[in-house]
């Protein structure tokens, strides 16, 4: 029995000890344990996979994802990264930029605006066209020049009272239709997603006049497409209390872990530790400095549940990005299942 609790941790469980994590690999596979059997079942999976949504606030979404190897997840991480499209500025066109930004700082800032576009509306544009399309591209105006405040009191020296427009900001940016992109488009809102994106400074006589040309693309070509700012997972934590812990021991063992890991309760008028919420945790692994406790407790994190976090830049909502990735990953294994097919049987 005791050989059997070892071999489901070391299969279910990756550990966390004082000086190193034990049973990282996946050792899962057809063969390798027996008595189980690890071949791949659909049916099987079907019943153990599935993705619990914990929460969307601010443009962050989490939810867990239960039943899956490391592989899928962190293609699926790295999809959400790299190859779910977005609009962004690809080409800057300057009339006129007499600030003190040179133009090709000035053409890098505003190609790393997010623009609030739906990429489903719009098709790639074909390599080698110098002209867009209004299929294809998203044309934004930047025209701006500083003033002087005539009615500024002479004795002040704050640049928001002495200038007009010394502040150029991502709201300054205009949509301008390309061809029949008003009558396609008649309800479009195209705009930065932020307003308050600083692009430069400018003083009186300075001026700003760009013509910008948005395209669809991926984070892979290019950082300014990618459509998250970040797309991570994290193991479920474990947490295990070998034997109860009482007392002084119980708050030492509390302040170990993050707030609201573990709690406190007042049982027969003894301080006794509980584990209340591990997913919590964060595995600081403060434990591990007090003998009287280290051997205590058993820190774990579950190997097949991983809790993602997608924070979009606001081009589209979270849940949105996660079901493009979803149908990204499944065209990629259904090219993968029509290749198989080409081959010839010998």
């Amino acid at each position: 029995m005791a050989t059997r609790r070892s071999t489901d941790e070391m299969r279910e469980r990756v550990v966390l000890g004082e000086f190193g994590v034990r049973n990282v690999h996946s050792t899962d596979f057809p063969g390798n344990y027996p008595g189980y059997d690890d071949a791949w079942d659909q049916q099987r999976f079907e019943e153990e996979f599935r993705v619990d949504v914990v929460g969307e606030e601010d443009g962050v979404l989490e939810f867990d994802m239960v039943g899956i190897d490391a592989a899928i997840a962190n293609a699926f991480r790295r999809i959400l990264l790299a190859e779910v499209p977005t609009m962004a500025v690809e080409k800057v066109f300057v009339y006129n930029n007499t600030s003190i930004v040179q133009d090709e700082i000035l053409a890098h800032r505003l190609g790393l605006i997010p623009i609030r576009a739906d990429p489903r509306l719009f098709e790639y544009r074909n390599q080698g066209d110098e002209e867009g399309t209004e299929i294809d591209t998203l044309q934004f105006q930047l025209k701006i020049k500083c003033s002087r405040n005539p009615q500024a009191a002479k004795e002040s020296s704050d640049p928001n009272e002495l200038y007009f427009n010394h502040k150029v900001y991502s709201k300054h940016m205009t949509w301008v239709p390309l061809g029949n992109q008003t009558d396609l488009f008649p309800d479009a809102d195209f705009r930065p997603v932020h307003d308050d994106i600083l692009i430069a400074l400018l003083r009186p006589g300075q001026e700003i006049d760009v013509l910008m040309h948005c395209v669809k693309g991926i984070g892979k070509d290019h950082a300014k497409f990618s459509p998250v700012a970040t797309a991570s997972y994290r193991l479920l934590p474990d947490i295990t209390l070998l034997q109860p812990i009482e007392d002084e021991a119980a708050e030492t063992l509390q302040k170990c872990f993050s707030p609201g890991v573990i709690e406190i309760q007042n049982i027969k008028g003894k301080k006794v530790a509980r584990v209340a919420n591990a997913r919590l945790d964060t595995f600081g692994r403060e434990v591990f400095r007090h003998e009287g406790l280290k051997n205590l407790v058993r820190l774990a994190r579950v190997r097949n549940h991983y809790i993602f976090s997608v924070e979009s830049t606001g081009i589209l909502p979270p849940d949105v990005l996660v079901s493009e990735a979803i149908k990204i990953l499944m065209g990629k294994c259904q090219r993968f299942l029509n290749e198989l097919d080409a081959v010839p049987m010998e």
